[in-house]
């Protein structure tokens, strides 16, 4: 029976990637998404190379397009919990409430959504792999970035308790956990500013959505009786939350 993949966030960036990357690797694919042309096009790439993929356009934010999407799926062996975003970059006392809201109802209550939806799915069938994408903010909080910290504190803990709740029904669970990728991660944190954007990547080479796509495929072909609980990813210029080179 061909493996079934489920991916939130898909239509761009680490999202989009892993599903094509997955594909490759043989996995019948359900993508996710906001936006039905970019899923369209994700599709319409797999399907050309020979692969099976079938789009979901919903808002994880929302429990009851969650539940209307994914309660009717008859099984899922692997789901990357990929849905998430910054949104802006100030001291606590400035920062908008709205963009704290996006993040924790994107980061945290749309991953437990999902989650909640295809883990009894997993448990009755007595196997699957959960992979939740979270973040070296995760575990080292930054100036300016309180809420998203705190969101991805939460994926980085709710993994960690995941793993020991579904440790007896076979189920694995992992979080990576990547430093800087170049997607449209910060043009979506900067409200569409591309050179501020563009900023965050002067003098760096930053990872890529593929580079993260392909220690997702990793961590997916390991025997049964191997799980990869915690993987931090960095570009090679990176060492930390607090420490860049940048080549001039």
């Amino acid at each position: 029976m061909q493996k079934l993949a489920l991916i939130t966030g898909a239509t761009s960036g680490i999202g989009r990637a892993t599903a094509r990357r997955l594909a490759r690797a043989g996995y019948d694919i359900i993508a996710t998404g906001r936006r039905a042309e970019r899923l369209a096009a994700l599709k319409a790439e797999i399907e050309a190379a020979g692969g099976h993929c079938t789009t979901l356009v919903f808002d994880v934010r929302s429990e009851a397009e969650v539940r209307r999407n994914l309660e009717p799926l008859a099984r899922v062996d692997l789901l990357v919990n990929n849905a998430g975003l910054a949104a802006g970059l100030e001291h606590i006392d400035r920062g908008d409430t709205r963009d704290w809201d996006a993040m924790i109802d994107t980061n945290v209550k749309g991953l437990l959504y999902v989650t909640r939806v295809i883990t009894p799915k997993m448990v009755a069938a007595g196997s699957g792999h959960i992979v939740n994408i979270g973040s070296i903010a995760g575990t080292e909080p930054y100036e300016n970035g309180a809420v998203y910290c705190a969101s991805k504190h939460a994926v980085h803990a709710i993994s960690q308790a995941m793993r020991a709740d579904l440790l007896s029904a076979g189920i694995k669970v992992t979080e990576i956990r990547p430093g800087m990728v170049e997607t449209e991660f910060s043009e979506v944190r900067f409200h569409g500013d591309r050179e501020r954007a563009a900023q965050v990547y002067a003098g760096v080479e930053p990872l890529t959505g593929e580079d993260i796509a392909e220690a997702i495929a990793w961590v997916a072909q390991l025997p049964a009786h191997m799980n990869v609980n915690d993987m931090v990813l960095m570009p090679a210029q990176q060492a930390g939350s607090y420490y860049t080179y940048r080549k001039p």
